[in-house]
């Protein structure tokens, strides 16, 4: 494959747009809210990823979505969701929940643990508008991702283990210990996403640390563990 990239975007934690409401303390990687930057306004298909800190016995009421794939990656704690649909469940850290808002839909997300949650919010364009709303949520063992990424959610049909999202992405988690590497190829033409959750890496020199973004574009990427790290992918048109 032709490598065609041009520099890494790395987006610091430090430059990310910032809200703190008290009970929540939220970090945005693109435009949202309060927060506008016209640089920033998402990278292809993706168009949010917010780093969330909730307190305990605190969270979002119930609010509308639609036309939207909307990804949680909770990393510490857990959430409790319920929607208009009927479903309720509990993610804990390390733990993806999906949600198709299709045509419409209402949901409730709240920390009922005695301790903070901190969480990614990821939203995806999906690939047509509409359709009946859904969600689900399933655990991803850490250890079944160590030294590899897996793909947590997916678009894709031949990515069965995973959970379904309506767009033509992948939600990919890894885990490294220090000093080990793996390497990820991003497609021409799209647009790949990667935080570290957790930890400090290296991708082709330049140092990622704990939730640093970096936008890619297509091409290799050899990722290196400076410190034991977890990492959270998202590749899309």
């Amino acid at each position: 494959m032709t490598d065609t990239r041009t520099a890494i975007d790395i987006r610091r934690f430090e430059s990310l747009g910032h809200a703190d409401h008290g009970w929540l303390d939220a970090r945005h990687h693109f435009s949202f809210a309060s927060y506008h930057d016209p640089a920033r306004m998402g990278w292809g298909a993706i168009r949010v990823w917010n780093d969330d800190t909730i307190a305990p016995q605190n969270g979002f009421p119930p609010h509308p979505h639609s036309d939207m794939e909307i990804i949680t990656y909770v990393r510490t704690g857990a959430i409790t969701h319920q929607d208009s649909m009927g479903n309720r469940g509990r993610t804990a850290g390390g733990d993806v929940q999906v949600m198709s808002a299709g045509s419409g839909v209402r949901h409730a997300e709240y920390n009922l643990e005695n301790e903070p949650t901190t969480l990614f919010q990821i939203w995806i364009h999906p690939r047509s508008r509409g359709g009946s709303p859904s969600w689900g949520a399933k655990p991803f063992p850490k250890n079944d991702r160590s030294g590899r990424f897996v793909t947590l959610a997916s678009g894709f049909a031949e990515d069965s283990d995973a959970l379904p999202i309506r767009a033509d992405a992948r939600v990919l988690g890894a885990t490294l210990k220090e000093g080990e590497r793996v390497t990820y190829v991003v497609g021409e033409g799209r647009h790949a996403y990667l935080v570290a959750a957790a930890g400090e890496v290296a991708i082709d020199g330049e140092t990622l640390r704990a939730r640093d973004g970096a936008a890619l574009v297509g091409g290799s990427y050899e990722i290196i563990a400076a410190a034991d790290a977890e990492l959270v992918l998202v590749d899309a048109e």
